[in-house]
């Protein structure tokens, strides 16, 4: 069906909201939800890839098998299973039990992070130690993700932020993240689009745990490519 509003037909829908629970406070909000996805205007993203966001998910994707069932080749799975970071679950199983073990003797090894798309969310050091005794003979903590944490190179630059009006710069130790855009779009049965169509470099300080740009903890950045 067609979704329409204030009598114009709408070709695509952009959530720049809707990705938090608390975001959807009533059964109003999941109802405009639901008649989103079920309509023929385009979701970025649709629930699909909404939910490929969650770490759980996430978790799914990662398993080896998983990964051979998409990509058809079992060397291919291979090259791809290598750049992923270790994940463990926390179910009521020897593996999580395992897991939980791992995160409270070592926790700065990891990073917690919940059932959530994005970060700001996460636990980190004693924070995660504290968590998994806590809610380590609690049924929640099967919603909680346990992954190995990466420390990506440090180097020295400068961070330009707006309210630094006196413009007294400073050098500092940064660390950045590289995320790739890719576009896809498709239906049930075919996928018509798929494709890399950008980059966002992020940097933020090398002592900081998160570093979204919107929450002002990190800046937009350019890589430098060396071939």
């Amino acid at each position: 069906m067609e979704l329409i509003v204030n009598n114009y037909v709408v070709a695509v829908v952009y959530y720049r909201s809707g990705y938090e629970p608390g975001q959807y406070p009533t059964q109003k909000e999941w109802d405009v939800r639901l008649l989103v996805e079920r309509s023929l205007a385009i979701k970025c993203p649709s629930i699909q890839y909404h939910l490929a966001g969650t770490k759980k998910v996430q978790q799914t994707l990662a398993k080896s098998d998983i990964i051979v069932r998409f990509l058809n080749d079992e060397k291919t799975a291979g090259e791809v299973k290598k750049v992923f970071t270790g994940l463990y679950p926390l179910d009521f199983d020897e593996y999580g039990d395992a897991a939980v073990e791992m995160g409270i003797s070592n926790p700065h090894r990891f990073v917690l992070k919940p059932q959530r798309e994005g970060g700001c969310n996460n636990l980190y050091g004693s924070d995660i130690k504290n968590f998994l005794e806590s809610m380590k003979f609690e049924k929640n903590r099967v919603a909680w993700i346990l992954m190995d944490r990466i420390y990506p190179p440090v180097h020295k630059n400068y961070i330009v932020k707006y309210e630094n009006e006196n413009m007294n710069l400073e050098m500092k130790e940064l660390v950045s993240e590289l995320g790739i855009f890719g576009v896809i779009i498709g239906d049930d049965k075919n996928i018509m689009v798929n494709k890399q169509a950008g980059h966002m470099l992020r940097t933020k300080l090398s002592t900081d745990n998160e570093g979204g740009v919107a929450s002002g903890l990190g800046a937009c950045d350019s890589p430098f490519l060396i071939t």
